[in-house]
C-alpha cells in the first residue's frame, strides 16, 4: 500500500468560475432594487445612509440627529417672515486683489455650482414680525472663507443698520480668511469689528448664532463679539485647529473641545438652540430687546 499516494481531485476550470461569477453578479444587478440617485445622503455623524425626505425641512438625521448644513439662501427662508427678506449688495463680486493664479475662475466656478456671487447673503427682513438686519454665511462657498466682499457686506450690513436704529442677527459658518486674497482678507477682521463698535456704541442689538464650522478670522473678529452668542447643537467652534493647538501646548486637549456644548459651559455661547426652535427664540430676544415694547407675536 503506498501512503504517500497523491489523492485524485476533480479539475475545475477557473475561467469557467470568473466568467459564472460575472453572468450572477451581471443578473443580480439587473435584476435587484435601483435607488434612483439623490435619493439618499450619508450623515457624517453616525455614518449611516438616510433618504433625503426623512431628514426634513430642518436636515436634522432621524438616526443619530447630527445636524446637516444648510444653504444660506434655505437659512433666510426658515428665519426671515415670508416675503420680507429684501437682499443687500446682491451683485458684489470678488476681484482678485493679489492676482492669484487661476482665483477668478475659481470665482467663477462656485457661482456656478451655488447660485451665489460670495459665502454671505445679508439684507433686511422681518424675523417674528420685528425689523431686522440678517446675515447668513454659506459654506458651500469656499467653505465660507472671509475674503473682500464677505467683509464688505457685512460691514454696509451693520451701518445700515445703526443707521437705522435696527438690531442685526447674523449666522456664521467659515473656514476662516481667504488665503487668495491675503492681507486683504485679514483686514476684513478689523473692518467689521470696528463697525460692531459703532453699532454698538448706538445702543443697538447683536445676536450671533454660531453654526458648523465657525473657525478662523471669523471665530476671531465678528462671531464672537455679539451681545447675545446662540449656537446649534455640536458645532465645531474655534480658531487654531486643535493638531495645532496640541502641538503648541504640547497637551492632549479634551474630546468635546471646541465643540458648542463645550464653550457653553466654560461661558463664551450663551445658548446652544435646536434648529427647529431658533425662529421662536430670535424672535423672543428681538421682543425683549424691543424698544417699542411690541408684543411676542410668531
Amino acid at each position: 500500500m503506498n501512503l504517500f499516494k497523491r489523492k485524485q481531485y476533480v479539475s475545475v476550470n477557473a475561467s469557467n468560475i470568473n466568467e459564472d461569477s460575472k453572468e450572477k453578479k451581471n443578473n443580480d444587478v439587473k435584476s435587484g432594487p435601483a435607488v434612483p440617485d439623490g435619493m439618499c445622503v450619508k450623515c457624517t455623524g453616525c455614518g449611516k445612509t438616510v433618504f433625503k425626505k426623512e431628514i426634513g425641512a430642518y436636515r436634522i438625521c432621524p438616526e443619530c440627529g447630527h445636524y446637516f448644513r444648510i444653504k444660506a439662501s434655505k437659512r433666510v427662508k426658515m428665519i426671515a417672515d415670508e416675503e420680507t427678506f429684501k437682499e443687500f449688495d446682491e451683485k458684489m463680486t470678488s476681484l482678485n486683489p493679489l492676482n492669484y493664479p487661476d482665483y477668478e475662475n475659481k470665482i467663477q466656478t462656485m457661482k456656478e455650482k451655488t447660485g451665489l456671487n460670495d459665502a454671505v447673503i445679508t439684507g433686511i427682513c422681518k424675523i417674528g414680525g420685528f425689523d431686522s438686519v440678517l446675515c447668513v454665511m454659506d459654506s458651500t462657498f469656499i467653505m465660507g472663507s472671509m475674503g473682500s466682499v464677505v467683509g464688505e457686506k457685512i460691514t454696509r450690513a451693520f451701518e445700515y443698520a445703526a443707521e437705522n436704529k435696527l438690531p442685526i442677527v447674523i449666522f456664521t459658518t467659515s473656514g476662516g480668511a481667504r488665503m487668495q486674497e491675503g492681507i486683504v482678507s485679514l483686514m476684513q477682521m478689523a473692518k467689521v469689528s470696528a463697525a460692531v463698535a459703532k453699532h454698538s456704541d448706538a445702543g443697538l442689538l447683536y445676536v450671533t448664532v454660531l453654526t458648523d464650522p465657525t473657525t478662523g478670522g471669523v471665530t476671531a473678529s465678528f462671531a464672537m463679539l455679539g451681545d447675545i452668542i446662540l449656537a446649534e447643537p455640536k458645532t465645531l467652534i474655534g480658531f487654531a485647529g486643535r493638531r495645532v493647538i496640541e502641538q503648541t501646548i504640547k497637551q492632549k486637549l479634551p474630546e468635546e473641545f471646541q465643540t458648542a456644548e463645550f464653550l457653553l459651559e466654560h461661558g463664551f455661547v450663551d445658548k446652544i438652540v435646536e434648529r427647529e426652535n431658533m425662529k421662536n427664540v430670535l424672535t423672543e430676544i428681538l421682543r425683549l430687546h424691543n424698544p417699542k415694547g411690541c408684543e411676542f407675536n410668531v
